[in-house]
């Protein structure tokens, strides 16, 4: 089993690009990295490194087998954060994952808010597209999860706090932009910006689509909805966003308007099942609440368009 000095030496090794930038972020010789380097490749038993003109890359076994490496590193330094604030009698630290997004919206002014009144806070955040959640969510250190529910793992457990549901995001010279309520039917007549067919929204679509026997025109799609707001902010079609998502994705041009049949999002909290929450971690979870509904309560506000027709 690789032992965890030979992980550290590839995590410096990836982060400083070269043997002698690991070697300098670990203070050891440029020969000691490269035998743990080595220890290891031997240890897991396939090609970590391709060796051309004396230069070590990353294989693509090597890649996968480093995202790993990360995560249990990542374990490492959360257990040492914790002993050390154990020592030091402070359980004030929470560690964070969510989507880069919800960072963005949510979060961080959550972060301030609580730091603000709660001497010796801190936090670590870690970002997790919401595709990949599910799949990560089992595996993560973590204290306190935010993200689109459902979600269903044995390790979880999980409490609902917002509900909302997608915008339409356009110009304001967009045509669809006069009419304060889009349909479906409507995307018939223009361009729709497309996300991952496997995101929440566009299953949403994709299945209200099929009942009714529509074809929609996506001249460009992305797995991001950031991207997709960002596009429209282009002029390049209308999407239908969380608004969330619209409101972090730094598109201030952007308007909203409501969108039928109604795509309802669940925005839930994610706890490690059968551990107790700290004050910090149950305080958090209250302010992100509350900043949360204080959020939508704007993109609500921009919904109201006077004198429109439907």
């Amino acid at each position: 089993m690789p032992n965890q000095r030979s992980l550290e030496a590839l995590r410096a090794f990836v982060d400083g690009g070269s043997v002698s930038q690991a070697a300098v972020r670990l203070g050891r010789t440029q020969p000691q990295v490269g035998r743990l380097l080595s220890a290891l490749e031997d240890d897991v038993g396939f090609a970590l490194f391709d060796r051309k003109n004396r230069r070590l890359s990353l294989t693509a076994e090597g890649r996968e087998y480093y995202a790993q490496v990360e995560r249990v590193l990542a374990g490492h330094d959360g257990l040492d954060r914790y002993a050390a604030q154990v020592r030091q009698g402070s359980r004030d630290h929470v560690r964070v994952l969510t989507a880069p997004y919800v960072a963005h919206a949510i979060v961080a002014d959550a972060l301030a808010a609580l730091a603000a009144r709660m001497p010796g806070f801190s936090a670590t955040i870690d970002s997790r597209i919401r595709l990949d959640i599910e799949t990560w969510v089992g595996d993560e250190n973590f204290d306190l999860g935010v993200s689109v529910l459902p979600i269903s793992h044995s390790g979880i457990e999980t409490e609902e706090f917002l509900r909302s549901e997608a915008v339409a995001a356009m110009l304001p010279t967009h045509p669809l932009a006069a009419k304060r309520l889009v349909t479906i039917d409507d995307l018939v007549e223009t361009s729709l910006i497309a996300t991952h067919p496997r995101s929440i929204v566009q299953q949403q679509i994709d299945r209200h689509c099929r009942e009714r026997g529509l074809s929609l025109q996506s001249s460009f799609e992305t797995a991001n909805g950031m991207i997709a707001c960002q596009l429209a902010e282009r002029g390049l079609g209308c999407c239908i966003s969380d608004p969330f998502v619209a409101r972090s994705s730094g598109t201030p041009d952007l308007v909203f308007r409501r969108f039928q049949p109604r795509i309802e999002l669940r925005y839930g909290f994610i706890f490690p099942a059968g551990r107790s929450r700290s004050k910090a971690v149950v305080e958090l979870a209250q302010e992100i609440a509350a900043l949360a509904r204080t959020q939508l309560a704007a993109v609500e506000a921009q919904l109201i368009v006077p004198g429109s027709d439907s």
